[in-house]
């Protein structure tokens, strides 16, 4: 295998950076507003941020990444240290009611403030192994009561293949998943790579920290595979200085997410942080009441709930809201429109409330005056 990204290695000098030590940590809940930052930053700083999956180190796992890849042929020294440190240690996290996920901050950036909101751009990601794991448990995913088909946890290997240019028809060089197409067998099955963090989110405005496994107004376990390199997420915010956090990385996942998880696997982010103020916000955006991402092709509004049918409802609300805000379109024109020309993707059905985003062609308005 190749050399991994342990922390604190090949960081850019004077770079902000935050590894995920266990003071920098929380495992299975997200920042509320009685948390403390871990880094403070001014708008417009970026930062380094170490992020771990929670694929083999989970009890259900072992709590042991290190014997729990070397099952798969991982050696111990290909196996994250930081991982090592938060599955051995006392951090507080209760198996029966936190989540699994492992999130980095909170971080404070100056200036914002309720109403605002904080754009967190994705200005890189660096795969910090080369490996992932799938996995399926506790009777949940899109087929609970089917799948897993035994009692417990099932959880797929999956490696990381680096290709030359013009292999597997590729004209420049990439990455791919390798899966095996059933136990026991060699890892044929190969697909694109697309890192992304499934967690990016603000503090509630509470003072008791929220589960990490549903999604709502503060972001949190989104899963919305098009937050790749170059893209941004638009988070209201709710406490002064946002405190932000990041984590469920992924290497690979589908709309849906249907097995539970996607292909989890650690990397290490370079994020930019911006504070949107209200007035602003409500030009560009309308009044929105979850968050939305942006890419350079598309802006992505978004809708949650724990029925679909609501979460679609939302979603088409908050595009309508978009497209009266940012090109003055009327709310029938709106609606025909999205109806004529948006997707409308599911993001995830697996994490309690429901995501689906839709993907509106920035391309298409070149012609409207604003």
């Amino acid at each position: 295998m190749t050399a991994i990204l342990q922390p604190g290695e090949n960081l850019t000098p004077g770079a902000h950076y935050l590894p995920a030590a266990a003071g920098n940590v929380l495992w299975g809940r997200l920042p509320c507003a009685a948390d403390s930052p871990v880094l403070k930053l001014d708008p417009g700083a970026e930062a380094v941020i170490d992020t771990l999956s929670h694929e083999g180190i989970l009890e259900d796992q072992g709590r042991d990444p290190r014997a729990f890849f070397a099952a798969h042929g991982v050696d111990a020294e290909q196996v994250l240290h930081d991982a090592v440190a938060l599955a051995a240690g006392e951090h507080a996290r209760d198996p029966g009611a936190d989540g699994p996920h492992v999130v980095t901050g909170p971080i404070h950036v100056a200036g914002a403030r309720p109403g605002d909101l904080l754009k967190i751009t994705v200005a890189g990601l660096e795969r910090r192994v080369p490996y992932g794991v799938v996995s399926n448990r506790h009777g949940r995913g899109a087929l609970p009561g089917e799948y897993p088909r035994t009692p417990g946890t099932v959880s797929v290997f999956a490696g990381v293949e680096e290709t030359a240019s013009g292999a597997f028809g590729t004209p420049t060089p990439r990455a791919f998943g390798t899966m095996a197409p059933f136990a026991g067998a060699e890892r044929s099955i190969r697909f694109p790579l697309n890192p992304f963090l499934g967690t990016m989110g603000v503090a509630v405005a509470s003072d008791t920290r929220p589960h990490s496994v549903p999604p709502g107004r503060h972001g949190g376990n989104i899963d919305i595979n098009l937050l790749t390199e170059g893209a941004a997420l638009y988070l209201p915010v709710q406490v002064d200085g946002a405190l932000a956090y990041v984590g469920d990385p992924h290497f690979a996942q589908g709309d849906g997410e249907v097995a539970l998880t996607a292909m989890e696997a650690s990397l290490r982010a370079r994020l930019r942080f911006d504070v949107v103020p209200r007035e602003d916000a409500l030009r560009l955006f309308g009044d929105q009441l979850g968050p939305v991402a942006e890419t350079t092709e598309h802006l992505i509004p978004t809708g949650m709930d724990d029925d679909l049918d609501l979460a679609v409802q939302d979603c088409v609300r908050a595009a309508i809201a978009l497209l009266q805000a940012r090109w003055g379109l009327d709310a029938e024109h709106a609606y025909a429109y999205l109806s004529a020309a948006t997707d409308f993707n599911i993001s995830q059905v697996v994490d309690l409330v429901k995501g689906v985003h839709a993907r509106i062609r920035i391309e298409d308005f070149a012609g409207v005056a604003k």
